[in-house]
């Protein structure tokens, strides 16, 4: 009962919000702003928390726009510095040879698309990274140009492997009538924590007219997040702790199946 209930209420405000975008604009609330307010969305929920059993969410993104144009949506996970490592064969045995540390990498990332993103200019995506081919990745100063390239792609294909997305071509983004949009967005089992950041563009005539961001937090609540919490602020403890455990679930466990 409770659930169905949950899920009443979770349709309800997910209708309200489209209405409540969908009356934006006959009303004239786009009236007398700047060309930001050309589109407006919204996220159906903020906060992803992540508890025991924790399969993945989908989380809906919906909007207006005024005017036509095309929708693109991207979505990025935390910011951190990524190492890429490539193996090489010395003396018969796989070692890694070489390495390269790129700063700023989102450590989750989506798009979406009401349209093929192929006509939109080179320089357009690059500056608002729409793609991951796009991505302002900081590789070290002193790293060889000739060697950049390639481990960026590697960087991408294990971003991929680990079904963080990364993928080349954007999901779809559907219209409903002439103004209201939406689309999916999903986050997997092992989406890290932090803030997310989903960036929405009007893309009019080749270029970006109108964008707008809305901020989104994955975070561990209850006992994983004590977990969590206390293995990064007191991790020589954490360890000693995980340590005296094991010893003696080991104990306890020989102790149960002693044969006498």
């Amino acid at each position: 009962m409770r659930r169905r209930l949950a899920t009443v209420a979770t349709a309800v405000a997910l209708f309200t919000g489209m209405l409540a975008v969908a009356l934006a604009v006959p009303f004239g609330l786009f009236a007398g702003r700047s060309a930001e307010a050309e589109i407006i969305a919204d996220l159906s929920e903020h906060l992803i928390a992540i508890t025991t059993g924790f399969t993945g969410a989908r989380v809906l993104l919906f909007g207006a726009r005024e005017g036509d144009g095309e929708v693109v949506v991207v979505v990025r996970g935390p910011r951190k510095p990524m190492v890429v490592r490539r193996k090489g064969r010395v003396a018969g045995i796989w070692i890694n040879e070489a390495e390269m540390t790129f700063r700023d990498v989102p450590a989750y990332y989506s798009v979406a698309a009401s349209a093929p993103l192929d006509d939109l200019p080179a320089s357009v995506r690059a500056r608002h990274e729409i793609g991951s081919g796009y991505l302002r990745m900081v590789a070290p100063a002193d790293a060889p140009a000739a060697e950049v390239g390639p481990f960026r792609e590697a960087l991408i294909r294990n971003m991929r492997r680990a079904d963080l997305f990364y993928v080349p071509e954007p999901a779809p983004l559907a219209f409903l009538g002439d103004t209201l949009f939406r689309t999916d967005v999903f986050f997997p089992a092992n989406a890290p924590v932090g803030l997310y950041e989903a960036a929405i563009f009007l893309v009019r005539d080749g270029d970006v007219v109108s964008a707008q961001s809305t901020p989104l937090q994955v975070s561990k609540v209850g006992f994983e997040a004590w977990v969590f919490d206390f293995a990064h602020r007191h991790a020589l403890a954490y360890g000693v702790l995980a340590i005296l455990i094991a010893v003696v679930a080991g104990w306890l466990a020989s102790a149960i199946f002693r044969k006498d």
